[in-house]
C-alpha cells in the first residue's frame, strides 16, 4: 500500500477508495482487528462502503498492541491518565508519517510554520514521558526556525512579556496551550493580542472542573483580547488531528474523516446534525488502526466539518478536547 498518496486525496471517492484499501490491509496484518471484525461477521468481501467498516473501540489501545506490522515501532505514544489509571499505548512504526500528517494539516489550515513563532504552554504533557502532543509541538517549534519559539513550564509572566514584546512587533504567534493552563494565565494577566492565534488542546487534566467549551473560551477570548480561540482535536490513538478556528466548529484534514455512530447501536449512523458517538477513520494509522470508534459525543455536518460535544461519560478524562457537558 502507498502510505504517502493519503496526503494527495483530492475527491471523496479517493478517499473512500483509500479507505477500503486501508481496511483490506489491516484486515489481513493486525491479529486484534481481524479477530474484532471476525466477531462481527465482517471481511473482504461484505466490506464494500465506508459505513460497512467496523471500528475498533478505542479503549483497545489500553489492553492490547494495536499493531498492522511485526516491525519493531519507532517509538510508543502514551496517554495521559488518572493516578492507577491504565493508559492507551500506540506503536508507531514510523514517525515521519505523522510529521507528515501534521506538517500538511498544520499547512493546510493555517499556511507555513516558519511564518510562524511557536509559543507553547503545555505544563502536564512536559512533566510525562511519551506523549504525541509534545513530540509535535517540539518539532513545529523547531521548524518554526524562530529564535524566541519556545516551551513554557510555569513561567507566566516571562510569558506574558514575551507575547506581548512579539504581538506589538507584528509577529505571528501561535500560542497552544492545555486549557487549564490557558485560564492559569489570563487569571493572572490581562492581555489585548492583534497577531496570535490561541489554541487550546483541551483537558482540565485534573488540575480545574471541566467546564463546557463555551465557558471556556469566553474567559479565554476575554483574557487574550482575541475574537476567536482556536482548538485543535487529536488524541495518543490518531497520528492526525483537526482543527478549529472559533465556536467549536472542526475540520478535518482530506486523509482524516468523522462519522457518527448512533450511541444506542454502534453498527448505525446517524444523519447529519444529530448527536451520537464520534467514529474516525484516520489514513495516517496505516500501522495500528485506521479506524477508532471513541469516546466523545459529537455531531457531523454535509460539508464534513464537526463538533465535539463531550463523552459518554466522565470516567478517565484525558486527551485534547474531551470536554464534557
Amino acid at each position: 500500500m502507498d502510505f504517502q498518496s493519503i496526503f494527495e486525496l483530492k475527491s471523496s471517492d479517493e478517499f473512500q477508495a483509500k479507505a477500503l484499501e486501508a481496511f483490506s490491509y489491516q484486515y489481513k496484518n493486525n491479529a486484534v482487528y481481524h479477530k474484532f471484525c471476525s466477531l462481527l461477521g465482517k471481511n473482504q468481501n461484505n466490506v464494500t462502503h465506508l459505513k460497512d467498516v467496523p471500528f475498533l473501540p478505542i479503549d483497545f489501545f489500553k489492553s492490547k498492541k494495536i499493531v498492522s506490522t511485526s516491525k519493531i515501532p519507532k517509538t510508543i505514544f502514551t496517554s495521559s491518565g488518572t493516578t492507577g489509571s491504565i493508559t492507551s499505548k500506540h506503536y508507531v512504526l514510523d514517525t515521519n508519517i505523522y510529521e507528515d500528517s501534521y506538517l500538511n494539516a498544520f499547512k493546510l489550515f493555517y499556511g507555513e510554520i516558519s511564518n510562524y513563532c511557536v509559543l507553547a504552554l503545555l505544563p502536564s504533557y512536559l512533566e510525562r514521558k511519551g506523549s504525541s502532543l509534545i513530540y509535535m509541538v517540539d518539532d513545529l517549534i523547531k521548524k518554526s526556525k524562530h529564535p524566541e519559539s519556545g516551551f513554557y513550564l510555569n513561567e507566566l509572566d516571562l510569558l506574558k512579556k514575551k507575547i506581548q514584546e512579539l504581538d506589538a512587533k507584528g509577529t505571528k504567534i501561535l500560542l497552544i496551550g492545555v486549557s487549564f493552563a490557558l485560564l492559569d494565565m489570563v487569571e493572572k494577566h490581562s492581555l489585548q493580542l492583534k497577531h496570535t492565534v490561541v489554541m487550546e488542546t483541551g483537558g482540565m487534566k485534573g488540575r480545574r472542573k471541566e467546564m463546557i467549551r463555551e465557558e471556556l473560551h469566553a474567559i479565554l477570548k476575554k483574557g487574550f483580547g482575541v475574537e476567536h480561540i482556536h482548538s485543535e482535536y487529536g488524541m495518543t490513538e490518531l497520528l492526525s488531528q483537526g482543527y478549529s478556528k472559533g465556536d467549536g466548529i472542526f475540520n478535518a484534514p482530506p486523509w482524516m474523516k468523522i462519522l457518527i455512530r448512533d450511541p444506542e447501536d454502534p453498527l448505525t449512523y446517524l444523519s447529519p446534525g444529530k448527536t451520537g458517538g464520534v467514529n474516525v477513520i484516520d489514513l495516517a494509522n496505516i500501522h495500528s488502526c485506521a479506524f477508532i470508534a471513541t469516546q466523545d459525543l459529537g455531531k457531523a455536518y454535509p460539508n464534513g466539518s464537526f463538533e465535539v460535544l463531550g463523552r459518554f461519560d466522565n470516567s478517565d478524562i484525558r486527551g485534547c478536547n474531551l470536554m464534557v457537558l
